[in-house]
């Protein structure tokens, strides 16, 4: 092999060998393999200078020294976001559009804010070309040199992509890194670092790149700008920069209404501190690029795009000590004990630390420094650590090998975060959680039944299980601590009320592991009755809707159990709604079953609600947008005319709303 077909090969393969590494997190050779291949083109590059390449991968050890950063115009203005802080501020933004769109279907595409330094990526012709801050939104300073060294920014795309485009993004420091940074720092006698946001955003303005490359910066994109791009939607352009190359969040959403996008915010308002990066807050989109071309811009912010930030206090405090609690599944959640004080108008004590892999990231330890936050969390969350104020004898957390309450050798499963405790049934903590999950509101919502009374009534062995709670009797009853008769004949006529709950809640009160509210009305509707469910195999019910193979493997191994059996079948006995009323059987049939709609317009004889629900009744799948999947559009006077467009050129069949009445 020549000089040139060698380096053009070890570029190749080093090339790929970052992108598997930092993008994909899928590393196909050792850290070692690679520094020897890698110094290997190094001196070959020293060697031939003639076969110099500006996006060779030896780019991304830095060595280019800048002493002042010119400031570049950006090609499409980096705009703001609107800021909302609240469920009315969403559904007021989304009234605002539809009153500029008028009556279509708008879907959004919900992205987490990351709390980074704002980047503009401008490639030509599949290479990267610049790199640009922020600045004031006009023009930012041309940081391409220690953008280059960031090994998830791709410096040649793959695919086939446009021919020229910016790409937009954040570049964040991972709080893993940031804090092997830092105990670098203290261990060489140097001041730590504060936070990662301002380290990232300062690491963008060294002069010399190799100190940038030593820094383990990332860079997560978003938002594709340029003309005649070949993409319809904001989704799309996330799926379509992922296949070039880019490092793109998988947490991207798409939302058919704004309750689905309040479902995405509080989803991450509990769980964003489990990700390896800082977040405030989640960005949401107008998801067709049509509708953001009509609703354009005002002077600061697209009117096609909303911040929703999170409220947060942050306050620091000291970690005296880690328990470990256990829940109903089993799983274990480490609790941080605090210094008390006060956040957010309350007294603070504890901290959730999530798992495991949580401390690790943080690198917490007993006797630290904290940062406490409290957003829409009850328990408050530990989101850093003052490194500055770290003692010297502050010693890694140990995380326990069994369980804090029944001492059995603890679990982790292949691509779970946390540790459980598998004594299912012996395991206090668990059969507690179990029936109070089962008495909680959505479930069978039972009266005069709280969480302190199912832990006194278990105490008292009264009962094991929920079935148990329908032999409860009122003289078993009135004798406990804080019970009087009436407290009792409440209890007591709570169970018995509950018997009237319909089958979807009895089959979420249950507490299968991952059959929430969602997943236990597609298995009611779809199996009738919980003898079917139980006779369904793992193959079979992966071929409802939305029935992934873990939910699948999880309801399968329930019924499985004996002790579940000999369980529903008391519940059975008692009169619990364990399969769909003949009511409401009467008015359900398999006649839509495979098929699926999409509704748009007004409609004259029932309502578009009532038209949905009619598809529904019928085994009928309703979307709210048309694609290759789609059966029929069920067309309302105001239908919109790019509904009409795709459907045509979709070759989908659109009826009348007399039409879908005939059908039935």
């Amino acid at each position: 092999m020549d000089i040139a077909a060698k380096i053009k090969s070890l570029r190749q393969e080093l090339s790929q060998h970052n992108y598997n590494y930092y993008v994909l997190d899928t590393p196909q050779i050792s850290d070692y393999d690679f520094d020897i291949k890698l110094k290997e083109l190094q001196a070959l590059e020293a060697k031939y200078p003639e076969f110099y390449d500006a996006n060779s991968p030896t780019v991304r050890v830095g060595g280019m020294v800048t002493k002042s950063f010119d400031t570049i115009v950006h090609e499409n203005r980096m705009y703001s976001l609107d800021n909302s802080y609240s469920k009315e501020d969403l559904e007021d933004w989304e009234k605002r559009i539809q009153r500029i769109l008028g009556d279509v279907e708008v879907a959004f595409t919900c992205e987490l804010k990351y709390d980074g330094a704002s980047i503009s990526l401008t490639y030509e012709d599949g290479v990267l070309l610049k790199a640009v801050t922020r600045g004031d939104g006009f023009q930012g300073d041309d940081v391409t040199n220690n953008i280059k060294t960031i090994r998830s920014v791709p410096l040649e795309l793959k695919g086939e992509y446009p021919k020229k485009f910016d790409i937009r993004g954040e570049i964040v420091l991972p709080f893993e890194g940031f804090a092997k940074m830092n105990q670098d720092r203290i261990e060489a006698g140097e001041e730590p670092y504060m936070n990662p946001r301002n380290t990232a955003s300062g690491s963008l303005k060294l002069q010399d790149s190799a100190e940038v490359a030593k820094r383990p910066l990332e860079c997560l994109l978003y938002n594709i700008t340029g003309e005649n791009l070949g993409i319809s939607s904001q989704f799309e352009s996330l799926k379509k920069a992922h296949e070039w190359g880019f490092k793109v969040p998988e947490v991207a959403k798409l939302c058919k209404s704004t309750a689905e996008v309040l479902e995405f915010v509080n989803y991450w308002d509990i769980h964003r501190h489990e990700l390896p990066y800082e977040t405030d807050g989640v960005v949401v989109k107008v998801n067709s690029f049509q509708h953001q071309e009509e609703l354009g811009y005002t002077s600061k912010a697209p009117r096609w795009a909303m911040a929703y930030k999170y409220k947060a206090e942050q306050v620091s405090t000291t970690l005296e000590s880690i328990t470990y609690q256990v829940g109903r599944t089993g799983a274990i959640t480490p609790v941080a004990n605090l210094k008390p004080i006060l956040l957010a108008g309350t007294t603070v004590k504890r901290a959730s630390l999530h798992n495991a892999d949580q401390i690790e990231k943080l690198d917490v330890r007993v006797g630290d420094i904290v940062f406490v936050e409290k957003g829409g969390e009850i328990i408050p969350k530990i989101i850093g650590v003052d490194f500055t104020k770290r003692t010297l004898d502050a010693a890694p957390v140990h995380y326990i090998e069994n369980c804090p309450e029944c001492d059995t050798e603890l679990v982790r499963k292949d691509g779970e975060a946390q540790h459980y405790c598998p004594n299912t049934y012996g395991c206090p903590p668990q059969i507690t959680g179990r029936i109070q999950h089962y008495i909680s509101r959505k479930a069978m919502d039972i009266e005069g039944l709280g969480g302190e009374t199912v832990e006194l009534l278990f105490k008292e062995g009264l009962i094991d299980n929920y079935a148990d709670l329908y032999t409860l009797k009122k003289e078993d009853i009135v004798p406990l601590e804080r019970m009087a008769e009436k407290s009792a004949e409440n209890l007591i006529q709570g169970v018995e009320k509950s018997k009237e709950i319909p089958f979807e809640r009895v089959l979420f009160a249950l507490g299968i592991r991952f059959v929430g509210e969602t997943v236990a009305k597609k298995l009611a509707k779809e199996y009738k009755s919980i003898d079917a469910i139980m006779a369904a195999s793992v193959e079979e019910l992966v071929q409802v809707d939305e029935i992934g193979i873990k939910i699948a493997e999880s309801v399968v191994e329930f019924f499985q159990n004996e002790k579940n059996i000999l369980i529903l079948n008391r519940l059975k006995e008692y009169g619990v709604q364990l399969e769909i009323s003949a009511d409401k059987l009467e008015n359900i049939s398999e006649k839509f079953k495979g098929i699926t709609f999409v509704v748009s317009g007004v409609f004259e004889k029932v309502s578009r609600n009532e038209l949905k629900k009619l598809i529904e009744d019928n085994s009928g799948k309703v979307a709210s947008s048309i694609s290759s999947k789609t059966s029929y559009v069920v067309a309302g006077d105001n239908m919109g005319p790019s509904k009409k467009d795709k459907a045509d050129k979709l070759g989908i069949a659109i009826i009348t709303e007399d039409e879908f009445l005939k059908m039935l």
